[in-house]
């Protein structure tokens, strides 16, 4: 039984999810959006920050995932977006919690089967996966789509490792 947790980071917007893995069963926990005020640059950072801090001391997920940043043609965007995942992974960091880092496609992938969904396929994808009543806002979405695919790579890696220890202990057994 793990909790995880999906960070979808932003600047003005930043989601969050809470799943649950029961065996191979993944279980809904919390999810929402911290919404950052109009202040200058290191105080939105600060409020990321405390945010992310403060889910995470309420939750104790054992492991975070988060979206990178995507490149867009703006710059300036980019690199808010940037100090925006900074403030949440050194949240997380702080309180001695692992996290991986996933791209929006391998979320979308992972989620959906598609690297291109768009927002609306996505927030579908989870409301079904995860026997939601209600359509979660889009960034939550978002954020419980990372935790998804959190939890996929993370059972593709155990799944993985014991193969190849299977393996090897055919090999070495000869």
């Amino acid at each position: 039984m793990a909790i995880l947790m999906g960070i979808d980071p932003g600047s003005r917007i930043t989601g969050y999810g809470l799943i649950e893995e029961v065996g191979n069963k993944l279980h809904y926990v919390a999810s929402g959006c911290i919404r950052i005020k109009d202040a200058p640059l290191p105080e939105k950072l600060h409020q990321i920050y405390e945010g992310i801090n403060t889910i995470i001391e309420h939750y104790s997920p054992q492991s975070v995932g988060i979206e990178q940043v995507f490149m867009s043609r703006n710059a300036d965007s980019a690199l808010k977006l940037g100090q925006a995942r900074a403030a949440a992974i050194v949240a997380a960091v702080n309180q001695g919690v692992e996290v991986s880092e996933y791209s929006a496609r391998q979320v979308k992938q992972a989620v959906v089967g598609k690297g291109s969904a768009d927002k609306t396929q996505v927030q579908h994808m989870v409301k079904s996966i995860l026997n939601l009543s209600d359509t979660p806002q889009a960034d939550a979405a978002d954020a419980l789509a990372v935790a998804l695919c959190h939890s996929h790579t993370r059972a593709s890696l155990v799944r993985m490792a014991g193969a190849t220890g299977t393996r090897r202990r055919r090999l070495t057994s000869r």
